[in-house]
This record gives C-alpha cells, sequence and structure tokens, in this order.
C-alpha cells in the first residue's frame, strides 16, 4: 500500500461508510497518478465539535489569523465526510503548491488529484465560490451540515446514514 503512517491514522477517524473508498483512493492516486516526487498526505480528517470551536476562536477570541468560517457542527469534517490534503515531496517536505508538476507530465500534480477525487464522488473546496478552500474534499451527497447535524448518531458518535 502506498499511504504514509499519518494518513492512514487519519482515515480510521473518518467515517466508516468512506473508510475503505478513502484508502483505496489515496493508495490509487500515489501509485498511479502522481508518479514523480510528490504523493498525497490527509492532513485534516475528521474534527470533533470542540476541536472545530478552537480553530473558529482562531483570529476572533484567541490569538492568530482567522482559519474558518464554520463553528462546531458547521463544518463536514465533523462528521467524518471530508478530508484536506497536501502533497508530501520526496518524503519529507510539505506543499500546497497547487501548480508545480513533480512528475513532469504537464499537469499540476494538485490538480491531478483534484480531478481524480471529484471523478470518484468527493467535492472540492476549491470550487466553492465565497471562500475557497484548496485541500478540501467532502463527500458528494454529505455537503450540507445543516442536514448532518439532524442525523442520530451511533454508539461511537458517527452519524448513522439514510
Amino acid at each position: 500500500m502506498n499511504i504514509d503512517k499519518p494518513t492512514l491514522d487519519r482515515i480510521s477517524k473518518l467515517h466508516p461508510s468512506v473508510r475503505g473508498e478513502v484508502t483505496e483512493l489515496i493508495n490509487d492516486i500515489n501509485t498511479d497518478i502522481l508518479t514523480g516526487a510528490a504523493k498525497v498526505r490527509i492532513s485534516e480528517g475528521y474534527r470533533s465539535f470542540d476541536e472545530q470551536n478552537a480553530i473558529y476562536a482562531k483570529g476572533r477570541t484567541k490569538p492568530g489569523p482567522i482559519a474558518t468560517k464554520a463553528k462546531g457542527g458547521q463544518s463536514i469534517h465533523n462528521y467524518g465526510m471530508a478530508f484536506d490534503i497536501v502533497l508530501v515531496i520526496n518524503g519529507k517536505d510539505i506543499s500546497w503548491d497547487t501548480k508545480k508538476d513533480w512528475d513532469n507530465d504537464k499537469k499540476s500534480d494538485w490538480m491531478e488529484v483534484v480531478e481524480y477525487l471529484k471523478k470518484h464522488g468527493w467535492s472540492w473546496g476549491g470550487d466553492w465560490t465565497s471562500f475557497k478552500d484548496m485541500p478540501h474534499f467532502d463527500k458528494k451527497g454529505y455537503t450540507n451540515w445543516r442536514e448532518l447535524i439532524k442525523y442520530p448518531k451511533d454508539k461511537n458518535g458517527y452519524i448513522i446514514l439514510k
């Protein structure tokens, strides 16, 4: 499997219904799509409401720049149906460069990942109109927190899908 440990750890906390799919997608990207120095890593996955509120407080009631518009419950991350990516170059350097082509195939590695995930049922935050979130992906069909917050939860705190 062509997935690093931090990514596997983050996948293990996503909603159980998407874990296998995300594992397969990331492995395929790192094996077949990104053939040069860059590999994709999941940098963020599931976040609790409390973790989301702590991020929301930055730049508002806590020091630092504003990082999100979403309070706890208002992010798809809070339901385990979203993840953020970063590229890891040569196994060590982190990059959010959306234009670089490390495998020299005349396509941006970042955009190759975006195209692949969109083709396989994931919405991209870079397509948002008001606040572009280039690293963000969420599962199509589960992108409305106002609906997800109403779902009952199982004993582990994950929403029970309808």
